[in-house]
């Protein structure tokens, strides 16, 4: 009765750890799952961004992920810029507006930051303080806006954001005819959240929605027809490329899940199955 007992301790051991290993797993990949607004983004490098914005979609000033931007603009223009975002990821956008000073204002502003994806579609935030009004003593007004997370793909019909370019548009919406014109300092700023395999989708865009991108897939030929490089695209990319393959995190919970699965399928055949047929016990013929 040593021996089965002895096989029996090292199942049980052996189930234990790999259950142990299995839960490990998934809670390593857990975290990814985590939606907390106040979580840290991607971080803004030394790279010093642009100094001036666009007036208009085509003419919008590019931001990578991350950097921040500045311009000096007049009260009432429309100031644009724009960054990309790809699937599994959630975008914030913060501006600041220095406004002029309180004698030279007749009264209180209304200002409001707008996103728009590469549809030029505009897009909802989550939350964040989208408009806000400045009183007329203000020196700055703050703004932000938390976008939903960026979807692999999506029904034709749906407003969901989907891989592409997001525009950042910035004006006032409310003023005192007298303030127009007036002489204002604006700083946005975009950042990253990467949510991981949670809002992973079964599907994927046949290219992000960045202008121009079916002609720099496509590439340039030459006299011969072969296939030059592909053209510069002027809104950029994420550093670390589009999103692509197969691969995403959920694999870890599938394979983990299945694992686990399989070891309490083992460990419940283990209980249920008893020692066998006791040694008094002659076989039956």
């Amino acid at each position: 009765m040593t021996m089965p007992l002895r096989r029996t301790r090292g199942i049980r051991l052996a189930l234990t750890g790999a259950l142990l290993a299995g839960l490990t797993l998934l809670t390593t990949a857990g975290p990814a799952l985590a939606d907390d607004p106040s979580a840290s983004a991607s971080p803004a490098g030394d790279e010093a961004g642009p100094t001036e914005a666009g007036t208009t979609f085509r003419t919008a000033t590019a931001l990578k992920q991350g950097r921040s931007g500045t311009a000096q603009a007049s009260a009432g223009d429309y100031l644009y810029w724009v960054f990309p975002a790809d699937a599994g990821q959630r975008p914030t956008v913060e501006a600041t507006v220095k406004l002029p000073e309180s004698a030279a204002r007749r009264g209180t502003s209304t200002w409001q930051v707008d996103v728009y994806d590469g549809l030029r579609r505009r897009q909802a935030c989550m939350y964040g303080h989208q408009t806000r009004k400045a009183a007329a003593d203000a020196a700055t007004v703050e703004l932000s806006c938390v976008l939903r997370p960026v979807r692999a793909w999506s029904e034709p019909w749906a407003n969901d954001p989907l891989p592409g370019s997001y525009y950042i548009r910035l004006t006032v919406v409310d003023l005192p005819a007298a303030d127009l014109g007036l002489p204002v300092d604006v700083e946005v700023k975009t950042s990253i959240k990467e949510l991981g395999g949670g809002h992973d989708g079964g599907g994927a865009l046949a290219e992000p929605l960045v202008p121009g991108v079916s002609v720099a897939s496509a590439g340039e030929t030459d006299d011969t027809g072969a296939s030059g490089a592909p053209r510069t695209l002027a809104t950029g990319e994420p550093e670390d490329g589009w999103a692509s393959g197969w691969w995403t995190d959920r694999w870890l919970w599938t394979v983990g899940g299945g694992v686990l699965a399989a070891l309490a399928a083992v460990f419940g055949y283990s209980l249920t199955r008893g020692r066998g047929r006791p040694a008094h016990v002659p076989p039956s013929v």
